[in-house]
């Protein structure tokens, strides 16, 4: 693996750096406070190719690679982490899902919207009840003639509300049964497929999250993705290309708290010198500096084996599972450093810290890496 960036993928990571900085940050704090989601600024994203990162020109999309797509992430979640979240499920789920496992009919039938961001895209796994339990969902399909029916809620739901088009695995089989779900697309709008409610979170709080509702949801066999039974597969294998967009997202929101510290650890003056010059806080910078480097090298990992199309299954979780504690502890030590101001919304450092710890829960929580790692290990 080359650690040299190409000129390519400087390129784009210089895209989104320029964007986030222009359209992200100036509105960053208004709309965290507000909750508000920016549906016009992700279809601005969709014109420069962000949202179609892995999708081949042929759907539409930009036809990179996950080199490409980590420095896309990254930079826009230095800035802010809401709005890295929403382009990392976008793109890594929704979009994928169907890139990865649909026919060629469906692949032209959505992906052209999807990856341009004329439609947003939502992902459900996750039920109020099963969470890392997937194999125990409650919401079903049943085939009726050529139509399913489907009945259930899916929560914690990015763009539940708001996503124009959803992929949505449901219990086709008998519950903890193996091959017991199967993957479907749902249309907004579908009779029977509406929103609930929207949660009020501590933090990511302008990446919608919201839950979807199916009420005996009628749709065609046409929007089945795969085979029956092959629901909870296809899942798995979107989450381990999934991890490496939260990694990604952790590494930004890391450099983004890691960068306003050692900024205003050399601006801040105590004794009549930069507080950067005593050891407490420069050993503080040290660790951080090491610890986020170390992610990347995870992620560039990551990055490689899924370019090459080999198995990343133990690469993406121990990076989702490291970078994620890192972002957490380098948002904790940011405010450390800027002490009382670090408490305050007046500087951007509180908002890293609120918005880290979703990394060590979303798309699987820092144990179910573990365990996935573990399990690997010990083959």
């Amino acid at each position: 693996m080359h650690f040299k960036e190409t000129e390519l993928t400087q390129q784009v990571s210089a895209t989104a750096k320029d964007f986030a900085e222009q359209y992200i940050r100036p509105h960053l704090m208004e709309w965290d406070e507000a909750q508000f989601f920016p549906e016009d600024l992700f279809r601005e994203m969709g014109k420069l190719g962000l949202m179609g990162v892995l999708v081949p020109a042929e759907y539409g999309g930009a036809g990179l690679g996950y080199f490409e797509y980590n420095a896309i992430i990254q930079e826009i979640a230095k800035v802010c982490g809401s709005i890295g979240l929403s382009v990392a499920a976008h793109n890594s789920l929704c979009t994928n899902h169907i890139l990865s496992f649909g026919n060629e009919e469906q692949k032209k039938r959505w992906l052209p919207k999807l990856a341009t961001a004329e439609w947003i895209g939502a992902w459900g796994l996750t039920e109020p009840n099963t969470g890392s339990d997937a194999g125990n969902m409650k919401t079903t399909a049943v085939k009726q003639g050529d139509h399913w029916v489907l009945n259930g809620t899916k929560s914690w739901i990015t763009h539940g509300k708001s996503g124009e088009v959803a992929v949505v695995i449901c219990r086709t089989g008998e519950p903890r049964t193996s091959g017991n779900s199967t993957a479907f697309v749902v249309e907004r709008g579908t009779l029977g497929f509406t929103a609930g409610k929207k949660e009020n979170k501590l933090g990511m709080r302008a990446s919608e999250t919201a839950e979807m509702i199916f009420d005996n949801c009628i749709i065609p066999d046409s929007n089945r993705l795969g085979e029956v039974g092959d629901g909870f597969r296809q899942a798995m294998k979107i989450l381990d290309g999934g991890r490496i967009s939260i990694a990604a997202l952790s590494a930004g929101i890391a450099k983004g708290a890691y960068e306003a510290a050692l900024k205003y650890s050399q601006e801040r003056y105590q004794f009549d010198q930069p507080i950067a010059s005593f050891q407490g806080i420069s050993f503080k910078l040290a660790d951080m500096a090491t610890e986020i480097m170390a992610a990347d090298l995870l992620i560039w990992q990551s990055c490689d084996l899924k370019n090459r199309g080999e198995k990343v299954t133990q690469a993406g979780a121990m990076a989702k599972y490291y970078a994620s504690e890192v972002a957490v502890k380098t948002a904790t030590e940011a405010i450390q450093i800027f002490g009382g101001y670090g408490y305050t919304k007046d500087f951007p450092v509180e908002k890293y810290y609120r918005d880290a710890k979703l990394c060590t829960i979303g798309e699987g929580t820092s144990e179910i890496q573990k365990m996935v790692i573990a399990r690997e290990v010990l083959r």
